[in-house]
């Protein structure tokens, strides 16, 4: 099979394409360095076609791998024939693979080897052909009785001859896909409640007497339904048309006339129930929960991606706070690119109300740091704790007011007991470096939201059913192509956010980091060069996604790869300019006659990339900040009524709808049927993580802390 042929004719891309492509990556470029500086040799791929080619690439070998140990173990035992060896070779799926090599794969003991064991081989292919309506059955079988072996009754050999029948029929690679389409195709996946739970009101409720078609559940029921059954509530099984499949197998494999028509006819009921339809059952659950595995990394990779691209609300001293009640609530002011100023901690809400010594602490703090932003996060006594903030400021002018705005805590305090929250602030309690946290993802949530698992941020659907590793290697590519998508200021970066860059590693961001501390903020991208282990290559890679602002070359501070930094001072020379004269001079570059620049070397894709990153170097492409507003009458679900509108925003996106925070700790559910006044097949065409929207209230159920929304008619 020629790998890379079958890639493009897949993702039909040129031939060509997937080849530099693959070449490129055999070289460690990565996916966003090929993506953005190497359009030229993969035809303009983007990420999502680079990846792809990455992952099937990776398939097939892992499939090559398999097929040549599958030829090694049936060549060593001589039953390799010409013609299985080509079907082998010509198969392009794993599971296609299998079921050529289950009859040949080493088995434990059966009742079909037992009886191949006890020499009962022959009989069992005599009695399948067998057509003589004038044979004797019994007296054949009398020949193969083997005390020894425990077949010492005509009726035991019998049914020997027929276990043997019933694995070979099972383990038969056109029969196990002709049971696994009709069992796709017309059958059912049933869920139901155990007895011990029957009238009990759990969260699997509507999966209590359920049945879904095979072919058409969707990925959150399947998902729903298997964490129903993993935690011993629901049943499941697939149940089909089985006379009808046992029928059609009955045609296939016995013959009318047959004299051993009787026992052959009971021989396929027990192949399809004992052995056949169990194992396809298994096979297919298995498919099915990978593929809505898959669709789970879909979910939660977008809502993460939207989350990481938030929009930042940018270089301004905020205050971060970590609300409560009898703890108290830590504040810590931080300065415009989130260095660590001053922690103090207030009792505002009950049990102390200490409010006016509170207020004085908050007010010296604003005033002190000249604070613009106060950032508080969502959890316990947070909007307790924002009525007090805002009353305290009602004081200060308009004009220099410091704006209050709740911001997620998801996640911090899993940021707040990690090794780096504990070597950046190793004297605070994890409190105060929560508060940091929720302070520093309000003014650049991509810095601040890398250094936490993406699973603890809550944005994912089913996160904890899912294969794990899958998942990481899966969210470790949108961090991936967040991070370069944005840039990375390498002066004041974490070493958690430089890790991501393209390049880079953790031991290597770590390297970088350290050698700032002691030498000082890097002047040039070339410095980087005198980083242990930043070789070369490292450079290649990674050069382009960091910047150094306030440099002495510009284009340090941009997204032009060094590499074109001869190109861009040869395009300025030509038209009279400098290279600092030329950036921002929109006016020039929109002029600029592309063609006359076009070479062997350099293509009109990359041109165009360099023309618009001069026109705005360093460019931010994440949305401009908004947040939403609360409103000041409803802090607790028992505040909620029907018909009302709120403002609130989204905080996670799943196939059945959107979960919106309306400031209440408890989040309400926007059903994908009350997203739009027209069908909508995907939540996520229609909102994204981090929206604001404004709702309906359509249903408040306080027992389950269930709230009903709608934006279609919140309009």
């Amino acid at each position: 099979m020629n790998i890379t042929s079958r890639i493009s004719d897949e993702l039909q891309l040129k031939l060509s394409q997937v080849e530099q492509t693959i070449l490129l990556l055999n070289d460690k470029a990565t996916v966003p360095f090929i993506a953005r500086y190497r359009k030229e040799q993969t035809g303009d791929l983007d990420e999502t076609h680079i990846r792809e080619i990455r992952h099937l690439h990776k398939y097939y070998l892992e499939l090559e791998e398999r097929r040549q140990t599958v030829l090694e173990s049936i060549r060593s035992q001589g039953k390799l024939t010409p013609d299985l060896e080509q079907k082998i070779r010509n198969v392009s799926v794993k599971t296609e693979l299998e079921d050529l090599y289950l009859p040949y794969r080493p088995k434990r003991t059966t009742r079909a080897s037992k009886a191949k064991a006890a020499g009962l081989e022959p009989f069992s292919r005599w009695l399948f052909i067998l057509s003589n309506p004038e044979s004797n059955i019994m007296a054949e079988a009398e020949k193969y009785l083997n005390v020894e072996k425990e077949f010492d009754s005509t009726d035991k050999v019998i049914q020997g001859a027929c276990d043997i029948l019933a694995e070979d029929i099972a383990s038969h690679a056109n029969v196990r896909k002709l049971v696994r389409l009709f069992t796709r195709e017309k059958g059912l996946f049933v869920s139901a409640v155990k007895k011990n739970h029957a009238g009990e009101k759990t969260k699997f409720e509507m999966y209590y007497d359920y049945s879904e078609r095979i072919d058409s559940v969707p990925s959150h029921r399947l998902m729903a339904m298997l964490r129903g059954e993993k935690e011993k509530i629901l049943t499941l099984t697939m149940e089909i048309p089985r006379e009808d499949m046992v029928s059609d197998l009955q045609m296939r494999f016995v013959r009318h006339r047959s004299p051993a028509r009787p026992y052959l006819l009971s021989m396929v009921e027990d192949c399809f129930d004992r052995l056949l339809f169990p194992s396809i059952e298994t096979e297919i659950r298995k498919a099915l929960k990978e593929d809505a595995e898959k669709e789970a990394f879909s979910v939660f990779g977008k809502n993460l991606k939207e989350l990481l691209l938030s929009s930042p609300a940018g270089h301004r001293p905020v205050l971060g706070v970590d609300p409560g009640f009898r703890t108290g609530c830590k504040l810590t002011a931080l300065d415009a690119i989130g260095n660590f100023l001053e922690y103090r901690a207030i009792f505002p809400n009950e049990p102390q109300n200490k409010k006016e010594e509170a207020a004085k602490i908050l007010l010296d703090m604003v005033i002190q740091h000249g604070i613009e932003l106060i950032a508080i996060g969502n959890g316990t006594a947070s909007r307790e704790t924002e009525v007090f903030v805002k009353s305290c400021l009602d004081g200060i002018e308009s004009n220099i007011r410091p704006k209050c705005l709740v911001v997620s805590e998801a996640g911090a305090s899993v940021y707040s007991a990690s090794e780096a929250a504990k070597r950046e602030f190793s004297d605070f309690d994890i409190t105060v470096r929560g508060a940091v946290s929720i302070g520093r993802r309000l003014q650049d949530p991509l810095s601040e939201l890398v250094k936490i698992d993406p699973k603890s941020i809550g944005v994912g659907q089913y996160q904890h059913d899912i294969n794990q590793t899958d998942l990481k290697e899966h969210l470790e590519e949108v961090v991936e192509h967040c991070v370069n998508r944005v840039g990375v200021d390498v002066n004041i970066a974490s070493p958690e956010l430089l890790r991501y860059v393209s390049g880079m590693n953790k031991n290597l961001a770590e390297k970088v980091f350290q050698y700032r501390a002691k030498n000082g903020p890097f002047k040039s991208r070339s410095d980087l060069l005198q980083v242990p282990s930043f070789g070369a290559k490292t450079f290649e890679q990674a050069a382009g996604f960091l910047r150094i602002p306030g440099c002495f070359n510009p284009l340090d501070n941009s997204a032009v790869h060094p590499e074109r930094y001869a190109f861009v001072e040869g395009m300025a020379g030509k038209l009279g300019l400098t290279v600092k004269n030329l950036i921002g001079n929109r006016s020039v570059l929109k002029s600029i006659d592309k063609s006359v620049f076009i070479s062997d070397s350099i293509g009109l894709s990359t041109i165009n990339d360099i023309i618009a990153e001069l026109e705005k170097p360093g460019r931010d492409p994440r949305a401009t900040f908004q947040y939403a507003r609360f409103s000041d009458t409803v802090h607790t679900i028992d505040d909620l009524s029907p018909d009302m509108i709120l403002e609130g925003y989204i905080t996670n996106v799943t196939k059945f709808g959107a979960f919106v925070d309306i400031g209440i700790h408890q989040d309400g559910l926007v059903h994908i049927s009350e997203m739009a006044d027209i069908f909508v097949k995907d939540p996520l065409d229609i909102v994204k993580v981090g929206q604001v929207v404004r709702v309906k209230i359509l249903s408040v159920e306080k027992e389950l802390k269930r709230i009903g929304l709608s934006i279609r008619q919140a309009v």
